[in-house]
C-alpha cells in the first residue's frame, strides 16, 4: 500500500489519540475517536506500517505508545494468519526499534519501554525456540550496544519469565517448550545477568563521585536496578545450583549491594527470594554461607546505616526487607539443623540473635511483629532450643516483650516514637488496633514458648512488673475518662501499662504451672503477689479489671494454700457490685446508667467467680455456705445487680452443687435456688402475660409513647423480671450435671438404668424444676413469634415502632463494618429506652432457644419423652415463621434445632425429630427459594440502573442475611443427614466470616460421606426426601460460594445415592443434573467450587447415564459442545466390555465436554481470546524398534493380544 495512504491514516490516528487523551474532549467525541482506533486495530490491513510509523522517535510519547500498542495487537491477534515474510519484517523492525528507535535510557518514558518489551515477548511466546533459535544471541548482541538496549533486554527476560513461569499465560505445550529451553540455557542466562549486574555496578561506583560523569553513572545504576529486578524473576524457580554456583558468588554480590543506597532494595528483594527457597535440604545447605562473617557484617552494617538515617520511607522499606531476610535465614537454619543433619549451629549464631533482637526492639510496631514467628520457631526447635546462646536470649526477649505489649503507636497520636512509623503502615487507628490485637496474641504464644524453656525468669519478671504497677502513681494522661474525674481512659499511660503487664503475667504464670513440677512451683512468692493484689484498692474501673485478671492468673497458687480462698472471694464479690461514686448521683426510675467500663468490671468479676467454680470446684466446695450466703444477700435487693449478674452468681452455685455428688441433696438445693423464679414464672399474672401477645406488649411497655426516651422507662422492672427468670432457667439447664464417673453417679443416685446398647442412663437433678416451667417457656416463645404478625407490630407504641428490629451492632457485624474503636469503654452512658427494648427482645429470643437447645443434652430422656413434645414445639417455636425475619430465624436454627437434633438418641427420631424436621425443611426450602428469586430478579434489574450505592443500604443487608441463613440451613441439613467420617463440620461460627475461605480449599469429596441414621429416617418420608434433595440441588445456583461448595462436597451425592436404587422419574434426573450445570454457570469462576461441581456432575453422569438417555440430551444443550467427543465419551461409558480409562482421564474428558457451561469471572467474559499455536515438538518421538513389529506380525493373534483384557 502506498506511503500516502499510510501517512494520511496515521494523521487521522494521531488526531484520534489526541482527542482520547485530551481532558477537555466531550464524551461523545472521545467515544467516536476510541471507536475509530479500535476498528482500525481490528480491521485495517496496513496495521504494521502504520504502527511502525507512529512509533518513530519523532512522534510524541502518547502517539508512540499507541503505535506500539497497534504492533502488540497485531502480534497477539493476527500472528497466526500473517505470511512468514511479514512476520520476519515485523520482528526485524521491532528489534530495530530496540536498537535505535528509542530515546536514551534516562529520557525514555517507562510505558514505552514496557510496551516494547511486551511485543518482543509476545513474539517469543509464538516462535521460540523452534522458529527463532537465535533469539538469545540477538538479545545478547543488542545488549552490547549500550545501557539503553541492555535495560530493554532485561525487561524482555523478566517479562518472559513472568508470563511463562509465574503467571503461566500460555498453552501447556508452548509453556513446556519455552520453560525447558530456558532451563537448558540457564547457565548462559544467569552468567549474562550476573555479568551485566557486575559491570554496571562497577562503572556506577567508579563514576558516581565524579559530577561530570553523573548522567553516565545514573544510566549504569538504572541497568543495575533492571538486572536486579530480572534476577528476582528467576531466582524464585531456577535450580538452586545456579544461585549457589561459584561459591555463592551471586549471594556475595547481593550482600555487597546492601550498602549501595540506590541498589539496596533490589538486592534485598533478591536475597529474600533466594533465602526463602524451599527444596531438597541438601541443595539448600550452601545458603548457610549467609551466616558467615562477611555476609553477616554486610547485612548488619546495612541495617544500622538505614536505621541511623531516621525515618525516610525508602530506608524504612529497606529495613522491612532486611528484617524479612533475617527471618527467612532463621527459617532455613531451623529446617537444616536437625538431630540427624551434619549442619552445625553457625559460629555467628549469637551475632544473628543480637541483630534479630534489634529488630524486635525497633520503634516500628510492624518490624517488631515481623520477628515473632521466627522467635517462635527458634524457641520450639529441637536443637536450637537447647543452645546456651538462645537460652541467654530469653530474658532479653521477654524484656523486649514487656515494652512491645504496651499498646502505643496509634497513627493519629504523637505519644510514642512508634506513631511516626505507624503512619506509614496503617491507614487509621482502627486498622492499627486490629493489627495490634493480633500481634499481641502472637507475642503471647511466643512468650509461652520462651517460658517453657525458662519458666522461672518469666515469673520473676512478671512479679517485679506487677509490684511496680501496684505502687506506681496513676497517670490518666491528657484525656479524662467520661466515667468520672481523674479516671483512666483506654489511652491513659497508666492503663496501657497495666493492660500490658496483665497480659504478660497471665501468659507467663499459666505457662509456669504447665511446665514446672508441683514441688518446684514458687508457692511463697506467688502467694505474696496474690496478697499484694488482693490488698490493692482502686476506684478506677479499667485498672480494677486488670487487677481481677491478675487475681485469676495467681489463683492456682490458692490450691496450695486454700486458707486464702475467702479473701479471694471477698475481693471478687466486692467487684460484682462495683460502682463509681459519681454515678449514684443520678437517681432514676430504674437505676443509674453505668458506663461500659463499670459494666465490664462487674461482668468480669462474675465470670471470674464462674471460672473459679468451674475449674476448681473441689477447692471451693468447703466454702460453699459462705458463697451461698454472699449470693443470697446480693439477690435480696432487686436493684443491686443486673439480671445477667444475678444469673452468673447462681450459675457459680450450681457448678459447685455438682460436687455434692448426691442427687437428693442437689435436687433440694436447686429447688430452693429456683423457688423465687418458679414463684414469679408460674404466678397467674405472668401466665397471662406470657401467653397473650397483647398483654405481653403492654407488660414490657412496648405499647407506650414516651416523652423522654432517655430518662423515662416505667416498665423496665417488668422486663427485668422476665429476663431474670429466663436467664436463671438457662443457667441451671446449662450447668447442672451428674458426676462424670459412673461409679460416683451410681453411688449418688443419678443412675436410673441402661440403654439396650449398654450405655448408662442418668437423671439430672434440675429436671423436675425445669420441666415445671416448660409450658410457660413455650408459651413465651409462641407469643414472641406472634409479635411479628402485622397486627401485633401495629400495636407497638410510637417510641417502639422499631423495637423488633436488629440492633445496630448486629447490622454492623453482618455487613462487616468495623466497630468504632475510640472510647469504646466510656460509651454509651445512656441507652435510649428503644435501644434497651431492642436489646431485651433480642436477648430474650436467643436465650429461650438456648434453653431448648441445652434441654436435650442436659435432661436427656426426661426431656425427649415429654408428652407430645414434637406437637408442642411445632405449635410454639415454629409458629408464624412467615413473618419471622431472617435475623431471628438464624439463631433459632443454630442454638435450638441443631443441638436438639445432634444430642437426640435414635430411639426418639420417629416420635420427635422427624415429625419436627419434616415440616421445617419443607418450609425452609420454600422460603429460601423465594428469597433467592427476589435477589436474582433484583440483580437483573440493577444491571440497568444501579440506583443505590450506599454500602449500608437495606438491600445489601437483606442479601447478606439471606446468604447467612442459607449457610445455616445447609449446615443444619448436612449435620442431620451426613455422617462426619472425613467431613469437617465446622460449627457455623465461621459462617459470618470471609467468603474467601471457599476459594482456598481443595475439594475431592470424602469418599466416606454416608447418610446418618437420622438422614435415612428423614429420607424414608417422601415429602421430606423431596424437600431435602430439591433444597440441596437448587442451592447450587444460589449466589453464595461458600454454601455451594460445602453442599456440593458434603451433601448432594450422599442424598442422591440414597434414592438411586428406587425408580427416579427421568425429569427428576435431568433436573438434578441440570442444577449442577447451572451451579457451574454461577460459580465456575471460583476454582474450589468449580472442581467440586465438575466432580459431582461427573459422578451423576457416570452413575445415571446408563439408565437415563435423557442425560445425554441435557449434555447436547451445553453451548459449544463437541458432539463427536460426547459420542466417544458415551460409547466408552456404555460399553462395559471396554477397559476403563483411568478415573482422572475420564474426568478431564468430561470437564472438557462441559466447558461451555462453566462460568467465567466478569473480567474475562468479554475478553478477546488470544490463540497461540503449538510448534513442532522439540523432542522427537522415538520410532518403535523392529523387535516389536516382529512380535505383532507373528502367526496367530500376536503376543500383544495376550495383554489385552
Amino acid at each position: 500500500m502506498s506511503a500516502e495512504q499510510v501517512s494520511s491514516l496515521c494523521e487521522q490516528l494521531v488526531k484520534a489519540v489526541t482527542v482520547i487523551m485530551d481532558p477537555a474532549s466531550t464524551q461523545r467525541y472521545r467515544l467516536e475517536a476510541l471507536k475509530f482506533c479500535e476498528e482500525f486495530k481490528e480491521k485495517c490491513p496496513i496495521c504494521v506500517p502504520c504502527g511502525l510509523k507512529l512509533a518513530e522517535k519523532t512522534q510524541t510519547a502518547i502517539v508512540r505508545h499507541f503505535g506500539l500498542q497497534i504492533l502488540e495487537h497485531v502480534v497477539k491477534f493476527r500472528w497466526n494468519n500473517m505470511p512468514r515474510l511479514e512476520k520476519v519484517y515485523l520482528k526485524n523492525n521491532v528489534m530495530g526499534l530496540i536498537s535505535s528507535g528509542t530515546q536514551s535510557i534516562l529520557e525514555e518514558e517507562s510505558h514505552i519501554k514496557d510496551v516494547l518489551s511486551r511485543i518482543v515477548v509476545e513474539m517469543i511466546k509464538r516462535e521460540w525456540p523452534q522458529h527463532w533459535p537465535d533469539m538469545l544471541k540477538e538479545l545478547d548482541t543488542l545488549s552490547k550496544q549500550g545501557e539503553t538496549q541492555t535495560e530493554l533486554v532485561m525487561f524482555i527476560l523478566l517479562r518472559l519469565a513472568e508470563d511463562v513461569v509465574t503467571f503461566q499465560t500460555l498453552p501447556t505445550q508452548r509453556r513446556r517448550d519455552i520453560q525447558q529451553t530456558l532451563t537448558q540455557n540457564m547457565e548462559k542466562i544467569f552468567s549474562f545477568l550476573l555479568t551485566t549486574l557486575q559491570q554496571n555496578v562497577n562503572k556506577y561506583r567508579r563514576m558516581k563521585t565524579d559530577l561530570a560523569q553523573e548522567p553516565k553513572a545514573q544510566a549504569n545504576c538504572r541497568v543495575g536496578i533492571a538486572a536486579l529486578n530480572t534476577l528476582a524473576g528467576y531466582i524464585d524457580w531456577v535450580a538452586l545450583s545456579h544461585i549457589t554456583a561459584d561459591n555463592c558468588k551471586l549471594l556475595e554480590m547481593l550482600c555487597l549491594l546492601l550498602n549501595e543506597p540506590e541498589l539496596q532494595i533490589g538486592a534485598a528483594e533478591c536475597l529474600l527470594i533466594a533465602v526463602s527457597r524451599k527444596g531438597k535440604l541438601e541443595d539448600r545447605k550452601p545458603l548457610m554461607v549467609l551466616f558467615g562473617d562477611v555476609a553477616m557484617h554486610y547485612i548488619l552494617s546495612a541495617a544500622q546505616t538505614a536505621d541511623g538515617e531516621g525515618l525516610v520511607e525508602k530506608h524504612y522499606v529497606f529495613l522491612k526487607r532486611l528484617c524479612q531476610v533475617l527471618c527467612a535465614l532463621g527459617s532455613q537454619l531451623c529446617a537444616l539443623l536437625g538431630s540427624d543433619s551434619d549442619v552445625e549451629t553457625p559460629a555467628n549464631f549469637g551475632k544473628y540473635l543480637d541483630s534479630f533482637l534489634a529488630f524486635t526492639t525497633h520503634p516500628s510496631q510492624f518490624l517488631r511483629s515481623s520477628t515473632q514467628i521466627t522467635w517462635g520457631a527458634l524457641f520450639r526447635h529441637e536443637v536450637l532450643s537447647r543452645d546456651p546462646l538462645l537460652l541467654a536470649m530469653i530474658p532479653k526477649y521477654l524484656r523486649a516483650s514487656m515494652t512491645n505489649l504496651v499498646k502505643v503507636g496509634f497513627p493519629s497520636k504523637t505519644d510514642s516514637p512508634s506513631c511516626e512509623y505507624s503512619r506509614f503502615d496503617f491507614d487509621s487507628d482502627e486498622d492499627f488496633n486490629a493489627f495490634f490485637n493480633s500481634f499481641r496474641a502472637q507475642q503471647g504464644e511466643v512468650m509461652r514458648m520462651a517460658c517453657r524453656l525458662d519458666p522461672r525468669t518469666g515469673f520473676q519478671m512478671a512479679g517485679e512488673w506487677l509490684k511496680y504497677q501496684l505502687t506506681a502513681p496513676v497517670d490518666t494522661g491528657p484525656m479524662n475518662s467520661k466515667t468520672g474525674e481523674g479516671l483512666c481512659s483506654i489511652f491513659s499511660p497508666s492503663f496501657v501499662q497495666w493492660d500490658a503487664m496483665t497480659f504478660f503475667s497471665e501468659s507467663v504464670i499459666s505457662q509456669m504451672f504447665r511446665t514446672l513440677d508441683k514441688d518446684q512451683i514458687p508457692v511463697n512468692d506467688g502467694i505474696d503477689l496474690l496478697q499484694l493484689v488482693l490488698n490493692f484498692e482502686t476506684k478506677d474501673p479499667l485498672i480494677l479489671s486488670c487487677v481481677l485478671t491478675n487475681v485469676s492468673a495467681l489463683f492456682p497458687f490458692v490450691t496450695y494454700r486454700p486458707e486464702y480462698l475467702p479473701q479471694v472471694l471477698s475481693k471478687l464479690f466486692a467487684s460484682v457490685t462495683f460502682e463509681v461514686i459519681e454515678e449514684s448521683k443520678f437517681v432514676m426510675s430504674v437505676q443509674a446508667p453505668r458506663t461500659r467500663a463499670v459494666k465490664n468490671v462487674r461482668r468480669h468479676a462474675c465470670s471470674s467467680i464462674i471460672k473459679m467454680c468451674r475449674d476448681y470446684p473441689q477447692l471451693v466446695l468447703p466454702n460453699f455456705e459462705m458463697l451461698y450466703n454472699h449470693v443470697k444477700q446480693l439477690l435480696s435487693n432487686e436493684l443491686l445487680l443486673t439480671q445477667m449478674e444475678k444469673c452468673a452468681l447462681m450459675e457459680a452455685l450450681v457448678l459447685i452443687s455438682n460436687q455434692f455428688k448426691d442427687y437428693e441433696r442437689q435436687k433440694a438445693f436447686l429447688e430452693e435456688l429456683m423457688a423465687p423464679v418458679a414463684g414469679l414464672w408460674l404466678s397467674p399474672e405472668m401466665q397471662r402475660v406470657l401467653s397473650d401477645p397483647e398483654a405481653f406488649i403492654s407488660y414490657v411497655g412496648a405499647d407506650n409513647k414516651i416523652a423522654d426516651p432517655v430518662l423515662e422507662d416505667p416498665s423496665g422492672l417488668n422486663r427485668s423480671r422476665i429476663s431474670f427468670c429466663v436467664y436463671t432457667i438457662l443457667g441451671v439447664v446449662k450447668r447442672a450435671r451428674w458426676p462424670a464417673a459412673t461409679e460416683e453417679a451410681k453411688a449418688g443416685g443419678f443412675l436410673v438404668g441402661y440403654m439396650p446398647s449398654g450405655s448408662p442412663i442418668y437423671r439430672n437433678p434440675c429436671t423436675e424444676q425445669v420441666l415445671k416451667l416448660l409450658d410457660n417457656l413455650l408459651a413465651l416463645i409462641r407469643t414472641h413469634n406472634n409479635l411479628y404478625k402485622p397486627e401485633m407490630v401495629a400495636r407497638l407504641g410510637e417510641t417502639f415502632a422499631k423495637a423488633l428490629d436488629m440492633l445496630e451492632v448486629e447490622k454492623n457485624a453482618i455487613l462487616g463494618l468495623p466497630q468504632p474503636l475510640l472510647e469504646l469503654y466510656d460509651s454509651p452512658v445512656y441507652k435510649t429506652v428503644l435501644e434497651r427494648m431492642q436489646g431485651f427482645f433480642c436477648t430474650l429470643y436467643d436465650n429461650c432457644f438456648h434453653i431448648l437447645g441445652n434441654a436435650g443434652p442436659s435432661m436427656q430422656q426426661d426431656f425427649y419423652t415429654v408428652e407430645g413434645l414434637a406437637t408442642q414445639l411445632l405449635s410454639s417455636a415454629f409458629i408464624n415463621l412467615n413473618n419471622i425475619p431472617d435475623y431471628r430465624l438464624r439463631p433459632m436454627l443454630r442454638v435450638f434445632v441443631k443441638p436438639l437434633v445432634l444430642s437426640c438418641p435414635s430411639e426418639y427420631y420417629e416420635t420427635l425429630v422427624c415429625p419436627m424436621l419434616g415440616p421445617l425443611f419443607t418450609y425452609l426450602h420454600m422460603r429460601l427459594s423465594q428469597k433467592w428469586q427476589v435477589i436474582n430478579q433484583r440483580s437483573m434489574l440493577c444491571e440497568d440502573d444501579a440506583a443505590d450505592d450506599n454500602p449500608e443500604s437495606q438491600e445489601m443487608l437483606e442479601e447478606q442475611l439471606v446468604r447467612l441463613l442459607t449457610r445455616e440451613v445447609m449446615d443444619l441439613i448436612t449435620v442431620c443427614c451426613v455422617s462426619k467420617k472425613g467431613v469437617e463440620h465446622n460449627t457455623t461460627a465461621a459462617v459470618d466470616g470471609d467468603d474467601d475461605e471457599a476459594m482456598a480449599t481443595e475439594v475431592t469429596p470424602p469418599a466416606s460421606a454416608e447418610l446418618t441414621e437420622l438422614g435415612k429416617c428423614l429420607m424414608k418420608q417422601e415429602d421430606v426426601c423431596t424437600a431435602l434433595l430439591i433444597t440441596a440441588y437448587a442451592s447450587l445456583s444460589w449466589k453464595d460460594t461458600l454454601s455451594c461448595q460445602r453442599t456440593t462436597t458434603q451433601l448432594c451425592w450422599p442424598l442422591l445415592k440414597q434414592v438411586l436404587p428406587g425408580n427416579l422419574l427421568p425429569d427428576a434426573v435431568s433436573w438434578f443434573f441440570t442444577s449442577v450445570l447451572k451451579g457451574l454457570q454461577t460459580h465456575g469462576q471460583h476454582d474450589g467450587c468449580m472442581a467440586a461441581l465438575v466432580h459431582l456432575a461427573f459422578q451423576i453422569y457416570e452413575a445415571l447415564r446408563p439408565r437415563y438417555a435423557e442425560l445425554k440430551a441435557v449434555m447436547e444443550q451445553i453451548p459449544d459442545i463437541q458432539r463427536d467427543s460426547l459420542e466417544q465419551f458415551d460409547s466408552k461409558l456404555l460399553n462395559p466390555t471396554l477397559q476403563k480409562v483411568a478415573d482422572k482421564r475420564r474426568k478431564d474428558h468430561f470437564k472438557r465436554l462441559i466447558t461451555g457451561c462453566i462460568g467465567k469471572p466478569l473480567g474475562e467474559q468479554f475478553r478477546k481470546e488470544v490463540h497461540i499455536r503449538n510448534l513442532p515438538s522439540l523432542f522427537k518421538k522415538v520410532k518403535p524398534s523392529l523387535e516389536t513389529d516382529v512380535l505383532e506380525n507373528e502367526d496367530g493373534e500376536g503376543l500383544t493380544a495376550l495383554f489385552e483384557p
